[in-house]
């Protein structure tokens, strides 16, 4: 991605060395940092894993040159995401207003409560900010064999699609459904969210492309991405087997079905997973 030398958006707030008030994941086996992983991991809502925990997390932190990097590089992705999407909402008679994106080291205090980088990144719609702990940049490449700045490009406008969700009103009904259904068929209308996000995703990224900011291989890193983060890759690879009526953000193909459906059209009007029927 033609990042470099680019504007940042000035709606970054740099929490790193900050620490948070509890510890999400200290004591944790890995079967319970997969659990975690897997039910936040890009966008699920945090506040069901979150609160109810004392103690205080307060990690030392030294930016490195990658570190400095790296933020400067989503500072620019979130500028993007914020001209297409001010451009998307007043073509549809709106006002886009902009989230805030905030970066950690080690664990975090939002609204949804209290979290440590083994959430991994987050949207909270109680504050309307993005939450990402840099080192997932890492884990991306290592952990999930998913390389490439586009693949953390990918990420952040995930982020960026639950947000305008929340301006949508689309997060909030889906929310408000939780109390309703079983949890089983709350996983069912939380993958439709989620797809969406993926979708939204896309959107930007089509823009992006049209603002010529892509460069070659930078849709198949996206790609990558969100094969990569799909309920059943993540659960064979921690279980050896998937549980579909667990799921809650999509299956591999799903993810990347949307994501490029969203790259293609470039709008809003053709992500509705929720109305699909063939998600």
């Amino acid at each position: 991605m033609k990042w470099q030398g680019r504007r940042g958006s000035s709606n970054v707030e740099d929490r790193r060395g900050m620490g948070g008030k509890a510890v999400l994941g200290g004591g944790l086996g890995g079967v319970g940092l997969i659990i975690v992983l897997i039910f936040t991991l890009l966008g699920g809502d945090p506040s069901q894993l979150l609160g109810g925990m004392s103690g205080t997390n307060t990690v030392p932190y030294e930016e490195t040159q990658q570190d400095q990097e790296l933020a400067e590089f989503v500072s620019v992705v979130l500028a993007d995401t914020e001209d297409v999407w001010t451009k998307v909402f007043q073509e549809e008679g709106m006002v886009y207003e902009k989230p805030v994106l905030v970066l950690y080291s080690g664990s975090v205090d939002s609204a949804c409560g209290t979290a440590t980088s083994a959430v991994g990144p987050f949207y909270c719609p109680g504050d309307q900010k993005l939450y990402i702990d840099l080192s997932f940049y890492q884990e991306l490449q290592s952990k999930f064999q998913a390389p490439g700045d586009f693949a953390m490009a990918y990420v952040i406008a995930h982020e960026v699609g639950h947000h305008v969700q929340t301006l949508l009103g689309t997060s909030q009904k889906v929310h408000a459904l939780r109390e309703q259904l079983s949890e089983e068929e709350y996983n069912k209308y939380s993958v439709k969210l989620e797809l969406q996000a993926d979708y939204y995703a896309g959107v930007w990224a089509h823009h992006a492309q049209g603002m010529d900011l892509l460069e070659e291989g930078d849709v198949e890193e996206a790609l990558t991405a969100a094969s990569a983060v799909g309920d059943d890759t993540i659960q064979k690879r921690s279980q050896g087997y998937a549980v579909p009526d667990s799921f809650t953000h999509g299956t591999s193909e799903q993810r990347k079905k949307w994501f490029y459906r969203g790259f293609e059209s470039g709008n809003l009007k053709n992500g509705d997973t929720f109305n699909a029927k063939d998600l």
